[in-house]
């Protein structure tokens, strides 16, 4: 029955190492009966399926969203004084002695006003600002796209190896059972010390708080991937043990030119700077003449005694011209001019600070997917040689050359180093999506 159980557990293996270790690998310990949920027809997920709907129904997307609309709507605020504008309204009253509203216009009962500005450097630089703004709101929802993959992805995958790890988790602990009463009835016959008993009965301890602290992880991942997935909550989630998608393994120099091209932080930088220089560029022309179209359609009345104070009396008026400025002094452009050029040179320091904090983050991080997929090969190679051994000492306990305890003790080992093999696993992965969120290949892994 353990040569079965070893053969079958060959497959399992296989889809951790990938093809190329198929041959080498050790055998997975079966989920033990008695792990199996009777949790109803959970959602079966591929690590795919669970990105998408996470895209689909991610509340920090929904707002990215919202924010991106609202820079649009905002650059559209300075860009209309650009447009025509027209309006409608009255400026009817009483008036006692010259006619005159607040606003220095005459009293009308029914005016119409047309604006459009024609030349205004400053306020042009301030709607090419705020457009490169709104578009800066635009990259700021791609990385909020890449947040959501990364943390869906990570959830899978640990929900994936947590799993795993409770069902080897749960044949360690009958293990542990024998072991320890085996050792109790070797001490009841005085071949023990009480000692051992201790040892073994920490053993079965640690297993259980061991399986205690999983429990609770799974509990977590799931109700987080439900809320990010948009499930219910009483909604079960089948996972599948994957690797991720895609040309994960590129060489350095390659992810460093596509981060210098896709890493969303770089490329908020690179539209600061684009920013500060439209708006540089339109306060240093402030002391150019400014020109606006305007027209005034007015209808006067009367009783606004106007017939008192004018020679005459004319009930419909219309101005049409420009309102023109030429600034010959003005210490404010000045001031805006200073405040725009230290702003601009701001944003370029940041962004050279990003590009070489990048270049360098790029290479650490795809030295730390080497080193993780190197610990990754040494966790598999014993965990091959601790199932080697588990092979031998079934063979010799089956010819009555070992006892149960110790025949136990190395199926403990055993699953110890499936546990060590899917924490270095995991642990590649998390580099791995870590790499291809900063080098901004996440969502084409996915394509």
């Amino acid at each position: 029955m353990r040569l079965l159980q070893t053969f079958l557990g060959v497959a399992t293996l296989a889809s951790f190492c990938g093809p190329a270790g198929a041959q080498e690998s050790p055998a997975p310990k079966p989920a033990d009966a008695g792990a199996q949920t009777t949790s109803p027809a959970p959602a079966a997920l591929t690590l795919k399926r669970a990105v998408e709907l996470a895209l689909q129904n991610s509340k920090e997307i929904q707002v990215a969203k919202i924010q991106a609309s609202i820079a649009d709507h905002a650059a559209q605020i300075t860009k209309a004084q650009f447009m025509p504008n027209l309006y409608a309204g009255s400026g009817a009253g009483y008036t006692n002695g010259i006619p005159e509203t607040p606003g220095g216009r005459a009293p009308s009962v029914f005016n119409v006003t047309y604006t459009e500005q024609v030349l205004n450097e400053p306020l042009r630089g301030q709607a090419k600002e705020q457009q490169e703004q709104a578009k800066a709101q635009k990259i700021a929802l791609e990385d909020a796209k890449n947040n959501v993959i990364t943390r869906t992805a990570m959830a899978y995958l640990e929900l994936g190896k947590v799993r795993h790890s409770l069902e080897l988790l749960r044949t360690e602990q009958d293990s542990a059972e024998k072991i320890l009463q085996v050792t109790q009835e070797r001490e009841g016959q005085g071949f023990e010390l009480p000692v051992e008993v201790t040892k073994a009965q920490l053993i079965k301890a640690r297993v259980a708080q061991r399986i205690l602290l999983l429990e609770e992880r799974e509990d977590e991942l799931e109700v987080f991937l439900r809320y990010q997935l948009g499930m219910p909550e009483t909604q079960a989630i089948g996972v599948t043990p994957e690797d991720l998608p895609g040309e994960v393994e590129q060489a350095g120099d390659n992810l460093i030119a596509a981060a210098l091209t896709s890493n969303t932080d770089l490329r908020l930088a690179e539209s600061d700077v684009r920013a500060k220089e439209f708006r540089l560029k339109g306060e240093r022309r402030g002391y150019f003449p400014t020109l606006e179209l305007v027209s005034v359609y007015s209808v006067l009345a009367k009783f606004n005694n106007y017939s008192q104070f004018f020679s005459s009396f004319q009930r419909n008026n219309f101005n049409a011209g420009i309102d023109m400025h030429v600034p010959i002094f003005s210490a404010q452009v000045r001031a805006n001019v200073g405040l725009a050029r230290v702003n601009l040179e701001a944003a370029k320091a940041t962004l050279t600070n990003k590009r070489t904090e990048l270049s360098a983050d790029v290479r650490q991080k795809t030295r730390q997917v080497r080193e993780m997929d190197a610990g990754k090969e040494v966790a598999r190679l014993e965990l091959q040689l601790a199932q080697q051994n588990v092979a031998v000492l079934q063979a010799q306990f089956g010819e009555g050359k070992l006892n149960l305890r110790d025949m136990e003790k190395a199926r403990l080992d055993e699953n110890d180093k499936w546990m060590a093999y899917l924490d270095a696993n995991f642990q590649k992965q998390q580099a791995q999506l870590d790499l291809l969120k900063t080098a901004g290949q996440l969502d084409k892994v996915w394509q």
